[in-house]
């Protein structure tokens, strides 16, 4: 779910309490240019454009393609010293990043270029009272075997499909893969009831609008960044093939991380629940979709997506009844009850993304699609 490939997922303030108290997060680039450039943007984000026909402003945002994204997670991190600000140790093994489950553990782009991480070596060991955030627990060389043993020693019965199916989401390699919040969360919105190929060809278009549409070979374009899609009107936006609801959610999402509202350090930082809350309140942005995005964008480690349908069966599985034959019953909760799903996950924590995971893989569902939704 991230850069320029289909990904998944306004906002009432839940928490107004920005970031400015949080720990020191290491960036690839001053993150004061997302709040800048925001403040910059607030009293106009709202304005629409004096016509449909006229370009929004092309901007040179840095590019935001996958392998782009991928290098700039792989990139040496220079851990800065408190004690002796004048001497930095240069750290290249990705393995050794500190995570914690409950918290976002891949690396976040903002739409400015800045990179995030939950926990910068120099600041993992400050006090959780003045940081906000727990202290980290493992490493992202770790988390999946931890995580794997910790599902197989609660249920013997999952064993089997660890042993089958290798979780690259959860990897070391997987967790360096960078994600802007930003594109993830737009992509989800023009993915929505089309087919894959369908919302591939949309954000195309939605992309080629702000990049001149001919300008230059379309591997050269950039994501859009949000002030820029702020400004521009609904019907600027159908010419790219978006309905009139779905123009009109991006617009308002993008106003929400255009004014400040919203921005990765938050999204990365916020309790899941606040997160969730705060995201479902966006227009455009359902629960399934806000926890596919916490999941597969955030590689958030304790999401558990009850209403699932996929997750349901292959609950329905490991309990070992006949899901074909409950397929045809009437109803949400075809293959187990709400408070089935709730109990047989709870002892799982704090690994149930990885649970429903597998939940996908036992119920023979396409991971790989559900995370382009």
């Amino acid at each position: 779910m991230a850069s320029i490939k289909g990904t998944r997922s306004s906002s009432r303030l839940v928490d107004k309490s920005n970031s400015s108290n949080s720990a020191p997060l290491h960036t690839a680039r001053a993150d004061s240019l997302e709040m800048s450039a925001a403040s910059k943007t607030s009293g106009t984000s709202k304005r629409k454009a004096k016509s449909a026909a006229m370009a929004p402003p092309v901007t040179p945002p840095p590019k935001k393609h996958k392998k782009v994204m991928n290098e700039l997670a792989l990139e040496p991190v220079v851990k800065p010293n408190p004690k002796n600000p004048k001497k930095s140790v240069t750290n290249t093994n990705i393995e050794d990043r500190p995570v914690e489950p409950h918290m976002t553990n891949a690396p976040l782009l903002t739409p400015h270029g800045s990179k995030l991480v939950t926990y910068a070596d120099f600041s993992a060991d400050i006090s959780p009272s003045k940081s906000g955030i727990p202290r980290p627990t493992t490493t992202t060389g770790q988390l999946l075997e931890e995580a794997c043993a910790h599902l197989i020693k609660t249920d013997q019965r999952l064993e089997p499909f660890v042993k089958k199916h290798h979780c690259h989401l959860f990897s070391a390699e997987g967790l360096a893969e960078a994600t802007d919040p930003y594109d993830a969360l737009v992509s989800g919105i023009l993915s929505q009831q089309v087919s894959g190929a369908a919302a591939k060809s949309i954000k195309r278009k939605f992309i080629g609008l702000f990049n001149g549409n001919t300008e230059g070979a379309e591997s050269e374009w950039s994501f859009p960044l949000p002030e820029d899609v702020a400004k521009v009107d609904v019907p600027f936006l159908r010419t790219a093939g978006l309905s009139q609801r779905k123009a009109e959610y991006v617009i308002g999402l993008s106003e929400k991380f255009a004014s400040g509202e919203l921005t990765a350090r938050w999204l990365m930082e916020a309790p899941y629940d606040k997160m969730v809350e705060k995201l479902v309140a966006v227009r455009g942005l359902g629960k399934w979709s806000v926890e596919m995005f916490a999941c597969f964008a955030l590689k958030r480690m304790d999401v558990f997506s009850l209403g699932d349908l996929g997750v349901q069966r292959g609950v329905g599985v490991v309990l070992g009844r006949d899901v074909k034959k409950l397929k045809t019953k009437g109803g949400k909760w075809k293959y187990a009850t709400e408070k089935e799903m709730s109990d047989f996950a709870e002892p799982f924590a704090p690994y149930r993304s990885l649970l429903m995971w597998y939940m996908w893989k036992a119920s023979d569902t396409n991971v790989e699609a559900v995370e382009g939704t």
